[in-house]
Formats: C-alpha cells, sequence, structure tokens
C-alpha cells in the first residue's frame, strides 16, 4: 500500500459550512484512507476539495455537465501533461473536488446518517472519480461501490448502499 498520500487543500467557500468546523479533517480522514485503500499512486500528487454551496454547485453543474440543478459531489480530474517526463517540476494534480453544502445535510438527513459519514462518502466518491474510477456501467459501478464500502468501512463507518434494493 502506498504510504505517501495526496496534498489535499479544502477550500472552504461557502459561508454555510461554517456549521460544520470539523468538515476539513473529515474530508483529510477519507481522501488518505481512501488513497491507501485504493493503493493509488497519489504520493506526488496535490488535489483540492471546495466546500460550496447549491447554488455553486449547481452553476458548476450546469456549466461543465448542462444539468441545471444542484447535486451532493462533482469531480474534476486534472488533465496531465503529456510532455516529457521531468519536463516540469510542478506536482501532478489530480483535480478537483467541489461538494455542496445544503444536499449534502439533505441526503444525510434524509438517510437518516450522520453528517459526517455522509462528507465522508461524498470526499471518497470524489476521489475515486480523480484516480480514473467511474460508475456508468454496471461493472464498473459495481466496482467502485465495493471500494467505496471498503474505504467506509475501515473508517467505521456503515456501508452506504446497504439498505438499496440491488437491480442486478
Amino acid at each position: 500500500m502506498s504510504s505517501v498520500l495526496p496534498l489535499t487543500e479544502v477550500l472552504v467557500v461557502a459561508d454555510c459550512w461554517r456549521t460544520e468546523p470539523d468538515a476539513a479533517a473529515v474530508i483529510y480522514r477519507a481522501i488518505g484512507a481512501a488513497a491507501e485503500i485504493a493503493d493509488a499512486d497519489v504520493g506526488d500528487a496535490e488535489l483540492a476539495v471546495m466546500l460550496t454551496d447549491d447554488s455553486g454547485i449547481r452553476t458548476l453543474n450546469s456549466n461543465w455537465r448542462g444539468i441545471d440543478k444542484p447535486t451532493n459531489v462533482l469531480s474534476f480530474p486534472a488533465l496531465q501533461p503529456t510532455g516529457p517526463d521531468g519536463a516540469c517540476d510542478a506536482p501532478r494534480m489530480l483535480g478537483d473536488i467541489a461538494i455542496a453544502y445544503e444536499t449534502t445535510r439533505r441526503e444525510a438527513e434524509h438517510e437518516q446518517k450522520p453528517f459526517d459519514h455522509h462528507l465522508s462518502h461524498l470526499a471518497i466518491h470524489g476521489f475515486l472519480h480523480l484516480i480514473g474510477y467511474d460508475h456508468e456501467k454496471d461493472d464498473d459501478a459495481e466496482a467502485m461501490e465495493n471500494l467505496e464500502q471498503q474505504i467506509l468501512a475501515q473508517l467505521g463507518i456503515p456501508d452506504p448502499y446497504a439498505d438499496r434494493e440491488r437491480t442486478h
């Protein structure tokens, strides 16, 4: 397993997050566990997590995905440089994750789970997208969900998919 974790910067850009003073610590812990368990090659990499509100994420969702509504989490993997290795001494960017407060809060309450558990899940989900996981196809979704369950279990967080009926 990788012992070096990605450099993660948490940026609070919406005042509503001030009600969750431990949010950054929750995110650092979740991404650290995800990097170790997914055994991702991210030791020299950086990522940013932007804690925004529904309005901010709605704008991102509309601009980047053409979906004019808020969502819980968005991931923006960075384009990797294609030049010769060593051409740039800058750290490798994994990309950015945006998480919306109101949607995250609403979903946690609806699913009757602690806010920090849901926030951990969303941070892990976003991170897995940055390192190449996807859930467009059933097989890919199952692999990604299994990895999320494993990482969350390591953090002592119950399976977020346990109550859902499997359709396949």
